[in-house]
């Protein structure tokens, strides 16, 4: 059964999760794994924290703070090896604490740009920092599924789970040496090649207004130096409003004053780095007093328009009062020639009152506008971004014409939130650090608080889960529990040692590890480490010696997959950007996959001694 799993694994025709659960009934079926037993994975502690992981790691996502965090920790104006250390290092340290595929994907943009300022090609900094979040994740109990699994099939043998910075001693080596050697040196190994896609498609600039705050970090800075901090982000300053007169061009020795409406050009993927550089918040965000033209009695259509400041526009109809905040989207439209809107403005169009949508911003081909952007008559070919909930959304796609274009994440930093969010994640971390909670139930309280508060909306609690690797996970427990029941776990393990080994302990751990890296490139990592915990078990068993520092090999070599494309998310999410082919992973891999091993062998034999 274990052969013809993994030859469908390496095979790659089918989704891993089918796979595992075809070999999950096959075990059933056979007699192998009692039916009554089938699904007890789902109820596993190690499936239980993944879950809570991913959905913990989108609340970071939503709100900013990994953003903020990104920005605060990056050199702006250093050279190619301080901010490649930077980087990589930011990387790796997100990934210790939160799902690695999820730091992996929010650095990625911050990567590009940092890639057009070093004059370098995108793959010749996302290989570095693909495999830097892979290194990271090897540091703690949380930081990637198969430490978790690991730590698992301890328990079950009754020697308890591994603590939340067990890992830490070998994996902290590990990560730094790799992280050091492919911000100096590896790098310039990567094929610099032309990305084969963007990574989303282009809409132009858009034009917004942000409201700099009293006692905001821009007060006082002049128009220059305004610029100067957003630069990084692409964005620029056309324009000032104060005191509802609007000056185009303002010169750049001008100061800014708080109340001050500044009308920024920008990237729509740009807005939220220029928006949170200095904390100051879209515009059509801010709580407003309603157009003279709106006023009460006068719509059919009515809804509760959600506000960064927790305040709301309320109005009569009692049928749409109760729309909460995790139905509010951020979308992009396209003003079709047809289109209702065509001539009209955000203000003619009541979006607040009969939608509760908001224009943040509005991309337009040809001459600036001029006019406020609640003022501004709309034209066919305008791009709008609108936040609202997603039901009145729909109804105003639905109205108008307008076309939305492909979805893409789009992110409105939200300070408050991300501190929440943070506090949150923290908060888990240590209970299960303390032990006051096993892993399963401490990061349960903290999706409990995300849902309570709000970091992560409602309806995407289940979305963000990723469910081919919980199933994954779920159906490959109890095959790797049928290895040991039905004793193939002793019979590879006796293999293993006799034959390779020779009864050596040492050369028995480095096989261990060669093998699990091997596996780990060419097949998922958390199927790897599964299928060689209890291989590991039986080794240490036949031997004589201290499982922990075996299972610790399967947890290292399960988090090393850098040969190929495939062996890891990470690896496969910047094969498109950074134009990559198959072989292209090998050269820097097989060193780093080296390193691993030469660092790591020594020090298991130190921290967990035979």
């Amino acid at each position: 059964m274990i052969a013809a799993m993994m030859g469908l694994f390496l095979w790659g025709r089918f989704r891993h999760d089918v796979v595992a659960l075809a070999a999950l009934l096959a075990c059933v079926i056979a007699g192998l794994v009692p039916p009554d037993a089938a699904f007890a994975g789902f109820g596993h502690p190690a499936v239980i924290t993944v879950a809570c992981v991913l959905v913990l790691s989108q609340g970071l996502r939503n709100t900013g703070a990994v953003d903020w965090l990104a920005r605060s920790l990056l050199p702006r104006d250093a050279g190619r090896i301080t901010t490649m250390l930077a980087l990589i290092g930011l990387g790796a340290a997100l990934s210790g604490f939160m799902n690695n595929v999820g730091a992996m994907a929010l650095l990625m943009p911050i990567a590009v740009q940092v890639s057009d300022r070093l004059g370098l090609a995108p793959g010749q900094i996302l290989m570095p920092l693909a495999f830097g979040t892979i290194l990271g994740g090897m540091t703690t109990l949380v930081g990637t599924p198969p430490n978790l699994i690991v730590s698992g099939f301890r328990e079950e043998a009754g020697l308890g789970q591994f603590a939340m910075f067990d890992f830490a001693p070998v994996g902290l080596a590990v990560a730094i040496t790799g992280v050091l050697f492919v911000a100096i040196i590896g790098w310039r190994l990567v094929p610099a090649r032309k990305s084969a896609a963007g990574s989303s498609f282009d809409t132009g600039t858009y034009l917004t207004e942000v409201r700099v705050p009293e006692k905001g970090k821009a007060v006082g800075l002049t128009m220059r130096g305004f610029e100067a901090e957003i630069d990084d982000s692409g964005a620029q300053i056309v324009g000032l409003v104060r005191n509802e007169v609007r000056m185009t061009a303002p010169h750049g020795a001008r100061k800014i004053h708080a109340g001050d409406v500044l009308v920024i050009q920008a990237d729509v993927d740009a807005l939220a780095e220029a928006l949170s550089v200095f904390g100051i918040t879209l515009e059509a965000q801010q709580t407003a007093p309603r157009d003279k033209d709106d006023a009460p009695g006068k719509t059919s259509k009515t809804a509760k328009a959600e506000t960064s400041t927790g305040k709301t526009d309320k109005v009569a109809d009692a049928d749409q009062s109760d729309q909460r905040d995790e139905d509010i989207v951020l979308r992009e439209l396209a003003v079709l020639p047809g289109a209702t809107i065509v001539g009209r403005s955000a203000s003619d169009l009541r979006l607040r009152t009969r939608y509760g949508l908001n224009l943040l911003a509005l991309s337009r081909e040809g001459r600036q506008p001029q006019a406020r952007l609640r003022k501004l008559k709309l034209k066919s070919g305008d791009l709008l971004l609108l936040q609202g909930p997603a039901e009145m959304m729909a109804e105003f796609i639905n109205d108008t014409g307008c076309v939305p274009l492909g979805e893409r994440e789009l992110r409105i930093p939200d300070k408050r939130m991300a501190i929440i969010a943070g506090a949150i994640m923290l908060g888990a971390v240590g209970i299960v650090t303390l032990g006051l909670l096993p892993a399963p139930v401490g990061f349960a309280l903290g999706v409990l608080a995300s849902m309570l508060l709000r970091t992560v909306p409602l309806r995407k609690i289940y979305t963000t889960i990723d469910w081919p690797i919980i199933v994954l996970l779920a159906a490959l427990i109890p095959v790797a529990g049928a290895m040991q029941t039905t004793g193939a776990a002793d019979m590879l393990a006796r293999f293993l040692v006799g034959t390779i080994a020779q009864g050596n302990p040492i050369a028995a751990l480095a096989v261990v590890l060669i093998t699990t890296m091997f596996l780990s490139d060419v097949m998922n990592n958390a199927a790897t480490a599964a299928i060689l915990c209890p291989i590991a078990l039986g080794i240490a068993a036949t031997l004589g010696v201290n499982p922990d520092s075996f299972l610790m090999a399967v947890a290292i070599g399960a988090s090393c997959a850098f040969l190929t494309p495939i062996g890891h998310q990470n690896n496969t999410l910047i094969l498109g950007p950074g134009g990559f082919r198959f072989g292209d992973y090998w050269r820097l891999g097989l060193l780093v996959e080296v390193i691993v091993v030469v660092v790591s062998i020594p020090l298991l034999l130190i921290v967990w001694p035979l």
